[in-house]
């Protein structure tokens, strides 16, 4: 017969069950902590640059890592393929026509609210680290607690009653090491390449970022960081990391870009052909030396990773990588960006989220920068989402279907591409040059492959991207696909509507 419970089992039984309860709720409470965010990106990588995307050569050990262990969106897209038009998209969740940052250096207004504005949680440190481009260069604003700013070539750009004496913190960073300034009074781009690697700004931002994890190991936090490379002068410590020998050219490279393509695009590669080099050799050691600026990034990616790790933040850290625009390096025989061409809208875009199991996971339907901020509130918890003209892609992450399936992008004109080079084999009156300059174009990616560009003063483009990948054959008018080309026009003018945006396309 079992024997009844004295008085001191039955306290016994309490005291561990309180304990149970006590252990039970401390782990919710920890399952319940806030996700940190660690956002880290880059300025002017093509997606192509990991092997995640294709690239085996590139050494990138450290985002192939990530992407192994991370979301992989295939076809990740910008909203606009120039910095700070793109730039605001990531920040604010807003298009450019509708934030008014359509060109470079355009200020981002103190109204618009980015990421930590919006979240409207103060129990995160804040900080953001490196390329801002988006007004005020080196002074903390919209909701950054910590700023550690790197760019001093923004002066001119800034607000009335901002001191354009004072300098970047890499500035003062390069004093103490003994380095003197140029007569200007400050370190160019050109310059900083040049250091030891120890003394460039992507280990500088390295170092900077992992103090800021140890100091707030205890606390949730948002930390942006911004690493310049690999955006030119193309050059660093690692050009020699990759042999130019045994660099692949795109295969696009040889296209004659024919005159059904924009005049604006085959003026800019006047430019870039003059400026980089004709011949495929001069193209391989540009592209050997780009290689070595994403790998200079990924030492320091591996080194702020690995700190996440040691200080055990890792399972409470959500980790983006990705960029604010491609560049065509090479491509069509052009180099830098401001084309509609996929090697300057589509950009890596990986997402470490380690309350979601499994591993690595391929999304192949085409996504926008539109969608980052959404995706983010939804991935943190925000306690109420504000009007944004994006969606949380955290459904399609899970397998399930989001609203939008299409992809906007959008060009406003800012710097021109004007100029005649002596010698090139475009002829264009100059007047009809400057007009194109300023022409806008509007581009839908649909998941089916087909990609159509509409410009309001320039030609237009259609591409099937699952037949011809390389963007050789425009087939806009081919005279073939007017069923196409009216479908996605249809979609463009409902999202100029739904956007607000005014731009008078050609019917």
């Amino acid at each position: 017969m079992a024997r009844r419970p004295s008085r001191r089992d039955i306290i016994a039984l309490s005291t561990l069950g309180a304990a149970v309860l006590q252990m039970a709720s401390v782990r919710a409470a920890q399952s319940r902590r806030k996700p940190n965010l660690l956002f880290i990106w880059t300025d002017e990588q093509r997606a192509d640059t990991m092997a995640a995307y294709g690239n085996r050569k590139i050494h990138a050990p450290n985002l192939n890592k990530l992407a192994s262990e991370s979301v992989i969106f295939e076809r990740g897209y910008v909203s606009q393929p120039v910095c700070t038009p793109s730039r605001s998209t990531v920040m604010t969740g807003l298009w450019p026509h509708a934030s008014g940052l359509t060109a470079n250096n355009i200020p981002l207004p103190t109204e618009t609210r980015c990421l930590p504005e919006l979240l409207g949680d103060g129990g995160y440190r804040t900080a953001y680290m490196g390329k801002w481009h988006l007004g005020d260069e080196i002074f903390a604003q919209h909701g950054f607690a910590e700023w550690v700013s790197m760019e001093d070539g923004y002066r001119k750009h800034y607000r009335p009653g901002r001191d354009r004496s004072a300098r970047s913190d890499y500035h003062r960073f390069l004093l103490e090491k003994g380095y003197a300034p140029a007569e200007d009074g400050t370190f160019s781009r050109a310059f900083a390449a040049r250091r030891p690697i120890e003394h460039c700004k992507p280990k500088f931002l390295e170092q900077k970022a992992c103090e800021f994890l140890r100091r707030h190991r205890d606390k949730p936090f948002m930390l942006y960081i911004n690493f310049l490379e690999p955006h030119m002068p193309f050059f660093g410590p690692l050009d020699a990391e990759h042999d130019p020998d045994e660099i692949d050219l795109p295969g696009n490279f040889a296209d004659p870009l024919e005159e059904n393509e924009p005049l604006r695009y085959r003026t800019l590669r006047e430019r870039h052909r003059a400026r980089y080099g004709t011949d495929e050799q001069s193209i391989r050691k540009l592209i050997a030396r780009y290689y070595g600026l994403v790998t200079q990034v990924d030492l320091s990616v591996g080194a702020i990773l690995k700190t996440l790790d040691d200080l055990g933040l890792a399972e409470d850290t959500i980790v983006v990588y990705t960029s604010d625009h491609g560049d065509m390096m090479g491509s069509h025989h052009m180099v830098e960006k401001s084309v509609m061409y996929e090697e300057a809208v589509r950009v890596p875009w990986l997402m470490r989220i380690p309350r979601m199991k499994g591993g690595s996971k391929r999304v192949g339907q085409p996504v926008s920068h539109i969608d980052m901020v959404p995706t983010l509130l939804d991935l943190m918890g925000a306690k109420s989402r504000p009007a944004l003209p994006g969606q949380s892609l955290v459904p399609l992450i899970l397998g399930k279907r989001v609203g939008e399936d299409h992809v906007f992008i959008e060009w406003n004109p800012g710097a021109g591409a004007t100029q005649k080079v002596e010698g090139a084999d475009v002829s264009a009156a100059e007047e009809e040059r400057r007009r194109v300059a300023g022409e806008r174009t509007r581009s839908i990616i649909a998941p089916d492959g087909w990609k159509l560009c509409l410009s309001d003063k320039d030609k237009c483009q259609l591409f099937n991207l699952k037949q011809d990948p390389g963007e050789t054959r425009n087939l806009f008018d081919s005279g073939r696909y007017s069923e196409v080309i009216g479908r996605l026009s249809k979609r463009i003018r409902r999202w100029q509507e739904r956007t607000g945006d005014a731009v008078e396309l050609p019917t």
